[in-house]
């Protein structure tokens, strides 16, 4: 049987003892919740369900363009980011890739299907597992993509400015698309934010992807996106997927969306105050963790071997990241929640740690 990789699979457990009882922690999702001006527009858009959506997206990819300041020509718009990926290796069917380690899975997989070879570049616990300088020497003329999370994902560490300009123009030179997931963006401070959409209509080779899931707490809905410059490749998605890709109901759930300033607003300052409530947190109970950048905490525990798992039978589900490339059973990964949630969970983490020192697993 298929077996996802990701976190959030919150449907395994609906018949099992904690059913819905379980928080999970393992899917980065704005701990604010839906909007309720989305809520509203869903509920209005019902009626127009009768009618197929809109191929091209009109009015949403209208508003997304000015938010984002961006030509609306620029934008492909389709049932989530991870969707984007698998019509971007239709479209552009790379033979040779650059990918980091650990990232996120479904790069690799989506390129597999085009049955695309892959570099890795190792990150590193010593290096803190941020990007080098040495990445670009693994880009020459016969690679055909490079594709980088920032933040990353798992790590939440974001690529040096500098550095990630000098790889767009080697990419450049080298004829390789450059593919930068700015999918957690949203949640970095202001002052340390980097999106490369103002070099979008200097290189062609840049594409950029997003998405509403995170952002606006919304990963039912499946809305992504992606933007670039290169005419031919938006054009080629379209053709490598059918046309109503983007539901009458999620389109509406992004207009309303994009309105929500205030909630963006409050969406930072709770996650820059409560991840450093639980990185300080995490650090006192012994674990390591490595400066994350977005909405959620990677960390190194390596005592309980099993806090996963121990933690699961007290109703948290966290997301393991051992089967990352380049990582172990030591590594985890936590979203970043509410103050109430995040104690319960603290408090859950002391109580498996002190248990399993009192019968010796520890």
């Amino acid at each position: 049987m298929y077996k996802s990789v990701h976190g959030g699979d919150i449907y395994s457990e609906q018949n099992k003892a904690l059913g819905s009882n379980l928080v999970d922690y393992s899917a980065n999702v704005n701990p604010l919740g839906l909007p309720a001006s989305v809520k509203d527009a869903v509920k209005n858009a019902i009626k127009n369900c009768v009618n197929y959506p809109d191929p091209l997206c009109r009015e949403l990819a209208e508003k997304l363009a000015h938010h984002l300041k961006v030509r609306k020509d620029y934008l492909f718009i389709s049932n989530g980011a991870a969707d984007v990926l698998f019509k971007l290796a239709l479209a552009a069917k790379p033979k040779r890739a650059v990918l980091l380690a650990p990232t996120f899975a479904d790069y690799e997989k989506a390129l597999q299907t085009v049955g695309c070879k892959f570099t890795y570049y190792d990150l590193r616990e010593g290096d803190n597992f941020v990007i080098g300088p040495d990445l670009l020497k693994k880009i020459n003329s016969r690679v055909d993509m490079v594709v980088i999370c920032n933040p990353n994902n798992p790590t939440g560490k974001l690529m040096d400015k500098a550095l990630l300009e000098e790889l767009l123009e080697k990419c450049s030179r080298t004829g390789t698309k450059l593919l930068v997931d700015e999918c957690f963006m949203d949640f970095v401070d202001d002052e340390k934010a980097y999106s490369l959409r103002p070099k979008l209509n200097k290189y062609p080779n840049l594409i950029i992807l997003k998405a509403f899931t995170k952002t606006y707490a919304m990963p039912g809905m499946r809305l992504g996106y992606c933007i670039t410059s290169d005419a031919g490749l938006i054009r080629a998605l379209h053709e490598n997927g059918q046309d109503w890709n983007v539901s009458v109901l999620a389109q509406a759930a992004g207009i309303a969306a994009l309105d929500e300033a205030s909630y963006l607003f409050a969406s930072k300052e709770l996650i820059r105050t409560e991840r450093q409530y639980l990185t300080a947190q995490l650090e006192a109970l012994g674990a390591k963790t490595f400066g994350s950048e977005a909405n959620y905490i990677f960390f190194k525990l390596e005592k309980p071997a099993n806090l996963a798992e121990l933690l699961h039978k007290q109703g948290f589900l966290i997301r393991e990241c051992a089967n990352y490339h380049n990582l172990d059973s030591a590594y985890y990964r936590i979203a970043v929640k509410t103050r109430y949630t995040n104690r319960a969970l603290i408090k859950a983490i002391k109580e498996v740690r002190r248990n399993a020192f009192v019968i010796g697993n520890y």
